[in-house]
């Protein structure tokens, strides 16, 4: 009915290629327009004016010969102003945009290794976006943004990559563990070099109290039962001791200490042997 009426009509956001008896006319705007048909007037075709998308996958291989799918992601549209050349110039946008791609990549990423690739995404999008823009502005399509959305290398060379990530995380989990262990072992190290410095100090002090306390019992002895000596007061408390540690012992059902000889008399000689250690210890800080 718009053909018979010589009215036509263009949506928003897209534009009309009129031409005359085959030849280019005028653009023409969202709206209604006429078109006399009968006088040579026609309609060539409408372009789109918004915002396109075309994704891209280029394999290609890096400089350290590692091959990897690179998808780019390129955001375009015609520019109003050169909608005639948009619409005419090109026969295939997207086969057109997709070399210059193609182009780019190819030209950049083999010169960067891998590791390099990953971390300068940002530069590679650059190059293509300057490239596709000096390029397609000659065509009337104005490039609006480029994105390097993925590097896809070989699934052996990603599980390779993986393998060697867990690797290095695994050398330093084990480097703080054995750290840890390290500090265990010195921090328990110096625990018991204290208990056995606070042993010592007790045993010490409780050798020094025996030691007191003995002598206060021989010289209280001495004076209250006369005619004894020293040396019968320390042999009566050695056997005394002898009996009591003898009885501990007996007590134990469990008790695993045997003393041989285990005889009293054995008290005896070790009351001299105590004694003449103690002599010799004299005369050797006396000479």
């Amino acid at each position: 009915m718009g053909n018979l009426l010589c009215c036509v009509q263009v949506d928003q956001s897209t534009v009309a290629i009129k031409e005359h008896f085959g030849k280019f006319a005028e653009v023409l705007e969202p709206g209604c327009h006429c078109l006399p048909w009968f006088l040579g007037s026609q309609l060539a075709g409408h372009l789109t004016l918004r915002l396109q998308q075309l994704d891209v996958r280029c394999e290609t291989k890096t400089k350290d010969n590692v091959f990897v799918n690179v998808v780019a992601s390129i955001q375009y549209r015609a520019i109003s102003d050169k909608a005639s050349d948009a619409f005419y110039k090109l026969s295939n946008t997207r086969s057109q945009i997709q070399a210059y791609v193609f182009d780019v990549i190819r030209a950049s990423v083999p010169k960067l290794y891998l590791d390099d690739a990953f971390e300068q995404k940002n530069d590679i999008a650059r190059a293509v976006e300057d490239e596709l823009e000096k390029a397609m502005s000659a065509y009337g399509y104005e490039i609006v943004q480029t994105l390097i959305v993925d590097i896809e290398p070989d699934e052996h060379v990603k599980r390779a990559m993986n393998e060697i990530n867990a690797a290095a995380r695994m050398r330093l989990a084990a480097n703080d563990k054995a750290e840890a262990e390290k500090i265990l072992q010195i921090k328990r190290a110096e625990g018991e070099a204290e208990a056995k410095y606070l042993a010592g100090l007790g045993i010490a002090r409780q050798r020094q109290a025996i030691v007191d306390g003995l002598r206060d019992s021989v010289l209280g002895f001495s004076v209250n039962v006369p005619g004894t000596t020293a040396k019968d007061v320390m042999d009566m408390v050695l056997v005394t001791q002898y009996f009591d540690t003898m009885k501990e012992i007996g007590a134990s059902s469990k008790s695993s200490a045997v003393f041989i000889p285990h005889g009293p008399g054995a008290v005896r000689d070790v009351a001299t042997q105590i004694r003449d250690g103690l002599l010799q210890a004299s005369q050797h800080n006396q000479s």
